[in-house]
């Protein structure tokens, strides 16, 4: 086992289920010092009870808030002392037509997954670059294609990738890395809790979840490509398909990511 985590301090936001959780077991293991945030009480106490580590600093906060970003980074510097890796996890997608969708749900989506990752790195970027460390936002391959039914989750992903790239570019020469990665489809709750045309809850997956990479694969991919400073990851082959065939042949990849997402169950292109 790499000694690469042992002793780091890592901030992850978002962190209750899914990859989040995933990231932040395995860093305990890895012998990290781990502070996460999410908005339900009952999750985070159940998280605490699972990793049963006094490694592991649980913080009740709101990201699409600053207020309660600024005291997710605070916390964690004063409990844990400092912040060595900040891992932007939180994200909430989204599934309906622009022309019917309730524009709070495309604010909603924006104010979780773009804002909530500047409100983080802004409070954390002194800690990291007292540490050299690192910055990752947790993207998606909707932040390189646009996806139909998706508005709110592809412009929140590109605004989070602007952002982290232009970041990136500024600290190039003070030794902290900063990078995204895009899971692809990952066996999760993202889609169940996925916001419809009413800013509900869709409750149901339009995928079968069966054969998609686990949150615990994906969470050792993403703790390898942080180790290695990476500057991207895209991690699936259709991902990388998708990205590499849509530079050269955009107006064939718009068809087929139609035909796609037309194809999926009760798809609100149909």
């Amino acid at each position: 086992m790499s000694p690469f985590y042992q002793h780091k301090i890592i901030a992850i936001t978002g962190a209750t289920s899914g990859i989040g959780r995933a990231l932040a077991l395995q860093l305990l293991q890895k012998g990290a010092k781990v502070a996460i945030c999410g908005r339900d009480e009952n999750k985070l106490n159940e998280m605490r009870a699972e990793a049963n580590n006094a490694d592991l600093l649980c913080i009740q906060a709101d990201i699409s808030q600053e207020a309660d970003c600024k005291q997710f980074i605070e916390q964690t510097v004063q409990q844990l002392g400092g912040i060595d890796v900040l891992i932007n996890n939180a994200g909430i997608s989204m599934r309906a037509l622009f022309e019917e969708v309730d524009l709070k749900v495309l604010k909603q989506s924006m104010d979780i997954n773009y804002w909530g990752t500047v409100y983080c790195c802004k409070y954390a970027l002194p800690h990291i670059l007292k540490s050299k460390g690192s910055i990752a936002g947790i993207s998606s391959v909707a932040g390189y294609k646009g996806l139909p039914c998706r508005t709110g989750y592809s412009s929140s992903k590109f605004a989070m990738q602007g952002f982290l790239e232009s970041l990136r570019i500024e600290l190039l020469h003070r030794k902290v890395n900063v990078l995204w990665i895009s899971p692809g489809f990952v066996a999760s709750n993202i889609r169940n809790v996925a916001l419809n045309a009413d800013g509900k809850a869709q409750k149901e997956t339009p995928l079968n979840e069966k054969g998609l990479m686990s949150a615990e694969e994906c969470a050792h991919g993403i703790l390898q490509a942080i180790e290695k400073r990476k500057r991207s990851l895209i991690m699936t082959f259709q991902g990388k398909l998708t990205v590499w065939m849509n530079t050269f042949f955009p107006s064939f990849v718009d068809r087929q990511v139609y035909k796609h997402f037309a194809n999926e169950p009760d798809s609100p292109l149909k």
